[in-house]
């Protein structure tokens, strides 16, 4: 039987989210408060367009209640951080009727020093179960905001993620593709050599793609754009549009490249160089959830992904407490497709 993993803008069943907890990440009450609000408005945002189900860890269904009314599921597991993309499952469907769902190996963002994934590595399987999906299991440590199909076979991936040393120490690309291949039903992989200059940060994943380039639709990609000569992101945005204006998709179609301009901000909250990018956006039924920065490109990239979805309505939900962080409104989502 063969599996694939559908694009994000077909139909989802549900969302799947992680409640903030106390941990490395939200180091202080105050810091805590702040990401559990975050991420309550983005569950709040994509609970208009389809079911959210929050996992919080044990004794926090109360405080989850509160700030997510009643409209959003909860379970309880235990966790150690809030990520669902990287640490749930990601779902494939055979195309006649089943589910399935992909376990990666987890092991924080390649072993980082802060990280803690005794309870992340095993939430996939716990999700699965709960959506009724029998698990795929991949020797391949790998996250789901390192990956973006098209669901026509081709699939976008980072060098420094899934050949970094923190993660796969002795995979070549070839088998690193084939393990990616025959997981997600891809036959196509475009690499890219790195991530935005802020991802490689205390927080940051080393370089995940969905911060940097994902489909719009078959054939079709938004990439950030980073128009700042001063920001160092410039130049690795200019080599990622020159990279993907090159390529071709798995079904031979020269990929058309549109391209986001980054917030206008250079740096972060921290003070360090800002990789805050519209690129991180995530599609729910009927509705598109874009970052928002508090910033004047906001308005114009929200244009531009009411171009390329006029079908959907685009919200914008205020990102910036999720990205120092270490991510955003992608990376605190997963879809569970409709089968």
């Amino acid at each position: 039987m063969t599996f694939r993993m559908p694009p994000e803008w077909a139909p989802h069943e549900r969302t799947w989210m992680a409640w903030p907890g106390p941990n490395a990440t939200f180091t202080d009450a105050e810091e805590l408060a702040g990401a559990r609000a975050a991420w309550a408005s983005v569950a709040r945002a994509v609970r208009r367009f389809e079911p959210v189900t929050m996992v919080h860890g044990p004794g926090q269904a109360d405080t989850a209640r509160e700030l997510l009314g009643p409209d959003v599921d909860l379970v309880e597991r235990e966790l150690d951080d809030a990520w669902m993309r990287d640490i749930g499952p990601t779902f494939v469907t055979d195309g006649q009727g089943g589910l399935a769902a992909v376990d990666w190996v987890f092991n924080g963002w390649g072993a980082q020093d802060w990280a803690r994934w005794e309870h992340d590595a095993k939430i996939a399987r716990q999700v699965a179960d709960l959506a009724g999906a029998p698990v795929l299991g991949s020797a391949l440590v790998n996250e789901g905001g390192a990956i973006h199909v098209d669901g026509e076979g081709t699939v976008l991936l980072t060098d420094t993620v899934q050949l970094g040393p923190g993660r796969n120490p002795g995979w070549s690309r070839e088998e690193v593709e084939a393990e990616v291949h025959a997981k997600l039903g891809t036959t196509r992989a475009i690499w890219l050599p790195h991530g935005l200059t802020g991802d490689y940060g205390r927080y940051g994943t080393q370089g995940h793609v969905d911060i940097v380039a994902a489909f719009a639709r078959p054939g079709t990609v938004v990439v950030h754009s980073q128009r700042d000569p001063r920001h160092p992101d410039h130049e690795r945005s200019q080599r990622y549009l020159e990279i993907l204006r090159g390529e071709s998709d798995a079904r031979g179609r020269r990929l058309e490249v549109v391209e986001v301009p980054a917030p206008t901000v250079l740096k972060d909250e921290q003070g360090g160089w800002a990789d805050y990018s519209y690129i991180n956006h995530y599609l729910c039924n009927g509705g598109v959830v874009l970052c928002a920065f508090g910033d004047p490109n906001d308005e114009l990239a929200a244009g531009i992904f009411r171009r390329l979805f006029p079908e959907r309505t685009v919200t914008l939900v205020d990102a910036r407490t999720i990205f120092a962080g270490g991510g955003g409104i992608h990376c605190i989502t997963q879809q569970q497709p409709r089968i």
